[in-house]
């Protein structure tokens, strides 16, 4: 069975990338202010908290000269105070100044991330499914190949959106490119940073995200190829390929894997650090990816083009979307429970910081990932029906959205976040593109990948 991307479809992607591309470009458009501007709006801010938030001052010269201070003395003290505050002052513009500029960068990291994260996530979903030799899931191949089609223009763009911050937006997201903070003759020097630039270089962060790219890349287009090309041969052959190659690749996704989440995350906060930190992104991408196969699957069969997938299929993989939910909730529990029982201040600011500012949507997001799951998805029934999983699926997604916001944005934008044109903008501009490149994979294959030595068994999977 073929499939043709509807025009609709395509009209759909077009508009999203459109739409993503204004917002993106109204962000850049309105992210600089100049030093006054940003004084002034902090002035602003500062009235609304803290109305007549001089008295400190006229109650210490008071009680200066009360004490006796001479006008002499009175004078030059309240110079002397006076060219302070105007130094921090000026330093803490200019602080606010950089987060505004970072927002735009940051917002089009985070939806680049997110969405090259959901194909990932499919490749390593895929890559076990033959490694196990899996019986339930060869009807869902062609899906899940179509996903992991984006895998290659998705992290070149994570890759090129990183570098260009350095380049051209002055190390806007990951503060360790800035010269300045491993040479120890600036005023800038960090010799934490300094001690990490072994690893934390930008020729060390290039090559190494190439390795990653090149490896997943072609194992996905290997796979891929096999997989074609079972469907008209008389023997096994191609399939042995795909098992052997997915065992491999499996082996080179978890080194991989966890040191792309330290390169492309955890180093927009240098100073921290957490041994689970890898596992961590691995069960985010590994949920989305697999709620991701759900849902374009479910839309797929609702326009007739799968009707070799059953409820028996839908059921196994809301039954993954749950377990792996539970997994994540594990993982953040341990990483976060660690940390605070420990209270070591290099480890324990991390999350010090996201309670500060980040509250709500640090919270909401453990909400959307563990509980809305557990509390929907738990009855086995409601793993069958359609519009059940689309509403868990869309809401997971959300929350993982929200995770990876709340793993860049506390480093890069501060206390200035808010989820607005640019992050709405953003989320279009990756949305229509990974539709566009999707459902364009979809029509390149039959959807039913015939000659699969388990597609007997996964076309007559019940339960």
């Amino acid at each position: 069975m073929e499939y043709k991307i509807s025009n609709r479809l395509k009209m759909a992607s077009i508009i999203l990338i459109i739409l993503g591309l204004i917002g993106v470009g109204y962000g850049f458009a309105t992210s600089h202010k100049s030093l006054d501007d940003v004084k002034k709006m902090i002035a602003l801010e500062e009235a609304g908290h803290h109305g007549g938030g001089h008295e400190t001052t006229t109650d210490a010269h008071t009680v200066a000269n009360d004490h006796g201070t001479s006008h002499a003395e009175e004078s030059h003290g309240e110079g002397s105070h006076a060219d302070a505050k105007e130094h921090h002052d000026d330093k803490h513009a200019k602080h606010v100044q950089h987060q505004l500029e970072n927002r735009p960068w940051s917002a089009l990291y985070v939806a680049a991330f997110f969405f090259f994260m959901i194909a990932l996530g499919v490749l390593a979903f895929y890559a076990v499914q033959f490694a196990s030799q899996a019986g339930w899931s060869p009807v869902l191949f062609r899906v899940m190949e179509a996903i992991t089609a984006y895998v290659l223009p998705g992290a070149l763009i994570v890759l090129g959106i990183a570098v260009a911050s350095h380049y051209i937006g002055h190390n806007n997201i990951f503060i360790w490119m800035d010269p300045d903070l491993t040479n120890p003759d600036s005023d800038k020097y960090d010799a934490l940073v300094d001690g990490k630039s072994g690893f934390l270089n930008m020729t060390g962060f290039i090559i190494r995200g190439l390795v990653f790219i090149a490896g997943w890349s072609l194992y996905r287009h290997f796979a891929r190829k096999f997989s074609i090309a079972q469907d008209n041969a008389t023997d096994n052959r191609n399939f042995k390929k795909s098992f052997r190659i997915a065992a491999g690749f499996l082996v080179f996704y978890i080194y991989t894997e966890s040191m792309m989440s330290w390169d492309w995350i955890m180093s927009v906060d240098p100073h921290w650090f957490s041994t689970l930190f890898g596992w961590y992104v691995f069960a985010s991408m590994f949920v989305s990816g697999i709620t991701v196969i759900a849902m374009i699957t479910m839309y797929l069969k609702s326009r007739g083009h799968l009707p070799f997938v059953n409820d028996s299929h839908l059921h196994d993989l809301a039954k993954f979307m749950f377990g792996i939910s539970i997994f994540w909730t594990y993982l953040w529990f341990s990483q976060f429970m660690l940390i605070w029982y420990s209270n070591i201040p290099e480890e324990v600011t991390y999350f010090v910081t996201r309670f500060q500012d980040y509250q709500l949507p640090f919270l909401g997001m453990v909400v959307m990932n563990f509980v809305f799951p557990l509390l929907v998805l738990m009855n086995s029934d409601y793993k069958r029906i359609p519009w059940f999983v689309v509403m868990a699926g869309i809401v997971i997604l959300c929350g993982h959205y929200i995770d990876v916001f709340n793993m860049i944005m506390p480093a890069t934008v501060g206390d200035r976040w808010f989820i607005g044109i640019p992050e709405i903008g953003s989320i279009c501009l990756f949305a229509g593109l990974f539709l566009f490149i999707v459902f364009t994979a979809l029509t390149k294959a039959p959807l039913l990948a015939k000659r699969n030595p388990f597609i007997k068994e996964s076309e007559h999977f019940h339960y």
